[in-house]
């Protein structure tokens, strides 16, 4: 079943683990254990917020918006990792609220990282998530009384969209192909700067 952890594997969540060890000189496979916690923390606190119909509203509204049309999945690459962070925050003040800083100091520990390198982690991810999501909610024709069902599908949790986002996480360049995606991300033979899979896997690009 598809899930949001599955973003970690395709050239997309390459890049953005790049960035965010770029930006926080931490090391990649810290930060990609970073995401691996707050990926699904993120999606899970916008499932939560789905019980309040006011907050329903809201996200479907911020989805709905153009900034969230899933661009940043095709263009993470040249994306600043300063913008991602401005624009994270924003996100992360709505969806997490009060909790966040508890959040940060929590995984900080756990993870035995540097607490505004989490911060600076979970706010890089927050825009690639809201992406994916606006995405899945063009692409299924979600409305907002199913967001509650797309972000359970995100979680790994729900099915019924399973099909539709296993397709975005492999289309990584937005151009409706999934089998050259796959390809690409297996073999290289894209040749798309961020290397294939496997080369990603046995240290090679």
């Amino acid at each position: 079943m598809a899930s949001i952890l599955d973003l970690l594997k395709t050239q997309v969540g390459e890049q953005l683990v790049n960035k965010a060890s770029e930006k926080t000189s931490e090391d990649k496979e810290k930060v990609s254990t970073a995401l691996g916690m707050a990926l699904p923390l993120i999606i899970g606190a916008m499932k939560r917020n789905t019980r309040d119909p006011e907050a329903t509203k809201n996200l479907d509204k911020a989805l709905q918006s153009e900034k969230h049309n899933g661009d940043v999945l095709n263009n993470l690459e040249n994306r600043e990792a300063e913008e991602l962070s401005q624009e994270g925050s924003s996100i992360l003040s709505h969806v997490l609220g009060a909790k966040q800083n508890g959040i940060n100091k929590t995984l900080a520990a756990s993870l035995n990282m540097d607490e505004s390198s989490v911060k600076n982690i979970l706010e890089m991810a927050a825009p690639v998530i809201m992406g994916l999501l606006g995405q899945q909610k063009r692409k299924d024709n979600v409305s907002a009384s199913g967001l509650s069902g797309l972000l359970d599908s995100v979680l790994g949790s729900n099915s019924s969209h399973d099909q539709s986002l296993l397709e975005t996480l492999l289309d990584s360049d937005g151009d409706g192909s999934v089998i050259d995606d796959v390809a690409g991300m297996v073999l290289g033979s894209k040749n798309k700067k961020g290397g294939s899979l496997l080369g990603g896997m046995f240290g090679g690009k």
